[in-house]
Order: C-alpha cells, then structure tokens, then sequence
C-alpha cells in the first residue's frame, strides 16, 4: 500500500506498530472484535523474526529468526485459526529432536512418550513417570504458560502437577529424577533454550514446556520457509478487513493518524522513543532500564549432502541440540552468564530440507544453527559452531557450500527487537519473568492512555505463539472499547 493511502484513509480504531507474530495476532483479534485496524511495519516485508530469505545461493531458502513452530502449533491463538485456507502448510519431522552424544548414541525425543522413554535405558520409568501426566494435561499446562501472569490458574491440579517439577533448576530437576546421561541431557538442553544458567531456579520449566509441545503438538516447520507463516497471518488479517502499510518506519507517535489505541510490537526502549514525553518520565525510564538477555550467533548453510551425523537416527529429527553432556552445557551456559565464548558451544541445529525439499535445489540441503553469546557480543564463533557440528558429525565441513553468518549488531540491524542479538524479547529470569515490561497488574498497558505494548517483552514472553499480542489487544478492548476480545 502507498504511504498516502493511510493518510486519507479514516483514522482507523486501533494501529499495531511492528508485524511480527504478536503484533499481526494483536491486529487480527481486534479485527476480530470488529475494530478496524492498521498495522505499520519499517520493513518491506511482513513478520519479525517469521521471515525466510536467500541467504547463501540461489535457490537455497532461509529461515531468518524462527525456523521451528512447536509453540505455534500449541498457541490457542493460532489453534483457533485456518491458515491452510491461505496456502500454509506444515510439515512434521519424523522425531521432533535428537540429542547426539559421544560415541555415536543419540538421545531422540518421539512424539511419543512411551517411545521416548524406551530409548532411555535405565530412565525409561522415570522418564514416563515425569512427561506421561504432563503431556496428558498438555492443553491445561499450556493455558497456564501462555497466559498472564497474574491469573488464578483455570486448571488448578494440572498447574500445581507442572509447577512442583518447573520451579527447579534444570540441573537439579535432570540429576534428581535421571540417572543415566542420557536423558540428563536431553532435559538440560530442552532447558538451555532459557538462556540462563541451568542451575538457576525455574530453568527446569523452560525444559518441560519444550518437552510437552513437542510429546503434545510436534514441532514441525513451515513448507517454504517460516516467510509463509507471516504472509499467511496477513492475509487472515486482510480477510477480516485489516490493513498493513510497509516500508514505514514509525519514530514518533506524531508520524501516526489518530487512534483510540496504539499497540507496539517493539522493545521496550523502542516504545520508550517512539512515544517520548507522552509516557511518564519514570515509566519511561523503567522501559529504557529493562533487561535483556544473552544474544546469539547465527548461521546458515547450504549444504552439498544431509549433515552426516554419526548417530543415524538424528537426521530422523527435524531439531538437533548439539552440545554432549549435561555438565558440558551446563558449564557453556555458565560461561555465557559471566560474558564469556565456550570453545564448546551449546548448539541449536535444525535441518528443514530433509523434510522439506522446496528449501533447496534437488540434491542439496540447507542447515540453521545458532549457539549463545553475551548480549551484544562481536565475537564470530562459526569455527566452534562448526566444531560442535563435526564432532557429532564427521565429514560436515565438507558439505558447505556457502555459508551466512550473523552476529548479534547483524541480528538487531534486521529487526530492532532484537537488542543486542537477544531473540526472547528480554532476559526471562525469576524477577523479569514477573515483571515484563516492568511491574504492573496488566503489563501490557501503559500508564498513558491508548498506548500499550505487544510484543515478546510481555508475558508470556518469547516464542512464535502470538499470545503476547492477543493479551495486549484483550487489554485495549476492554479499556478502550469496553469490551472483551
């Protein structure tokens, strides 16, 4: 849409600034309520982190930020939409995540519980003892964890089941329930997706979560890259009426038509700015003081061949957590926490193509990696991620092809939210997962009236499930329209 279409347009009730997965579920629940809405993104594309691009080759399909939609698949919000009447297709890995371990064994998480735990040796009851109650509560599990944070929980036995074991450290939770390496690690690297050391209380949480979406939903990706999720929202947007202005980046609220309310899919610094003197000097140095968390550095391959893994079972999972041990991840995330480089990183790999084959020329296939760093880091540790890989699987170095690296400064240049390569929207730690953006009974409003904040800075924090949107605009309803959504 031109830029001057919106300026002769009737102010609309409601404007979402940013087109990520937050901002594009706040705009649809307003549609859906019946409000008329404009959402404004900087980029020329819509989606946040839900983009895909050629990175390496021709031909070679990237995913930009999010590459795997397990919490997709578990969001009420996306659960209550048909998306495939728009062209979106999901595809589902065999196993939804393999966990190598030296000496060619491979810990493989199945959608099945009873499967998994069969492949756990000396764990298999405990294994089926923790997971089986919780995967079988997994829509009330997941009614808790996506919701605000202050509400009585509406599944009270379910919540009290999944929060005894989530309040631990992974750590804690791994070394008191297992004993064998095993499924320590599995545990400890579904966990390390927290960001935070895992002897710290309530990682555990971060680790079963994970575990449940991927027993209860799967974790698949999207057929034709993650693009085709974002482009599929928009245009659920666009059948109930919304619009979406691109190529407009958004720095002061005067930039903007009137609207009964403003909702910000940014950073909290980012609202901060753009809303200036309108906000309360301390709220808004509040917003300026809000904590992020470790960034990350990104790469992406084009591959001549399937990543050989010497455990053949991995290329059987969609999601390859690279990192050995529960004490060698345990001891890379702690040396994260002090602002350090582990020369062996905890890796994130996920290999699409083999599922998917629209992701890269007939007989090449494409490979997504990321591993932790200090916030903001400018050190390159592709050689390590690369280490890592070829430790599990010898002879991958010789399958690249080409290569795209991004640091942190590279992260946040393409999408802002993400302040210093930090993609969870903020450190999730026990006082910030409280108080996201800052403490207040609704956190998605602002002590200005109108304007109010979407994204993953809001409970319930980061992830592809929309839900930080879809609380943020129940909020504007109520307050602005005096309805729910």
């Amino acid at each position: 849409m031109a830029h001057d279409a919106w300026v002769k347009a009737d102010a609309p009730d409601a404007i979402v600034v940013g087109s990520g997965p937050n901002g594009l579920a706040a705009a649809i629940t307003l549609a859906r309520a019946g409000r008329s809405v404009v959402v404004h993104e900087a980029r020329d594309t819509v989606g946040g982190g839900m983009r895909s691009a050629a990175l390496t080759l021709p031909g070679f399909v990237h995913d930009v930020c999010s590459a795997v939609q397990g919490m997709t698949t578990a969001s009420p919000f996306f659960r209550s939409l048909d998306l495939g009447r728009f062209g979106l297709e999901l595809v589902e890995p065999p196993a939804p995540l393999a966990h190598p371990l030296d000496g060619g064994r491979v810990a493989l998480l199945e959608r099945s519980v009873a499967e998994t735990a069969a492949g756990l040796g000396v764990d298999r009851a405990p294994y089926r003892r923790l997971m089986g109650p919780l995967v079988r509560d997994a829509d009330a599990v997941m009614d808790l964890v996506l919701g605000p944070i202050f509400r009585v929980p509406r599944h009270p036995l379910a919540a009290a089941r999944f929060g005894l074991p989530a309040l631990r450290s992974a750590v804690g939770l791994a070394r008191g329930r297992f004993s064998g390496e095993d499924a320590r690690a599995l545990l400890t690297g579904l966990s390390a997706h927290s960001m935070l050391r895992l002897d710290r209380p309530l990682t555990a949480s971060f680790g079963l979560v994970l575990a449940i979406t991927a027993h209860a939903y799967g974790w698949p990706v999207v057929r034709g890259g993650t693009q085709q999720l974002a482009d599929a929202l928009a245009a659920e947007l666009r059948s109930l009426g919304g619009e979406i202005v691109t190529g407009h980046r958004i720095a002061s609220l005067a930039e903007l038509p009137p609207a009964r309310a403003v909702l910000f899919d940014t950073a909290p610094r980012a609202l901060a700015a753009i809303a200036g003197d309108r906000l309360p000097g301390g709220y808004r140095r509040r917003l300026e003081g809000f904590r992020y968390g470790p960034g990350i550095v990104k790469v992406d391959w084009a591959l001549s061949d399937p990543i050989p893994w010497q455990a053949e079972a991995a290329g059987r999972a969609g999601t390859v957590h690279v990192g050995g041990s529960m004490d060698e991840i345990r001891a890379a995330e702690a040396e994260v926490s002090r602002g350090g480089h582990p020369e062996r990183p905890f890796v994130l790999v996920v290999q699409q193509s083999r599922f998917d084959s629209s992701r890269a020329p007939v007989g090449r296939q494409t490979g997504w990696a990321y591993c932790h760093v200090p916030n903001g880091s400018t050190v390159d540790m592709t050689a390590r991620i690369e280490a890592q890989v070829e430790r599990f699987a010898p002879g991958f170095r010789e399958t690249i092809l080409a290569r795209s690296v991004r640091l942190p400064a590279d992260l946040e240049a393409d999408n802002p939210n993400d302040v210093g390569g930090d993609i969870n929207g903020g450190i999730e730690d026990l006082r910030q997962l409280f108080t996201r953006p800052v403490a207040r009974l609704d956190p998605y409003s602002t002590p200005t009236r109108g304007i109010y904040l979407c994204s993953s800075s809001t409970p319930p924090g980061g992830g592809v499930h929309g839900m930080c949107g879809v609380w943020a605009a129940r909020s504007a309803l109520r307050r602005e329209f005096g309805r729910q959504g």
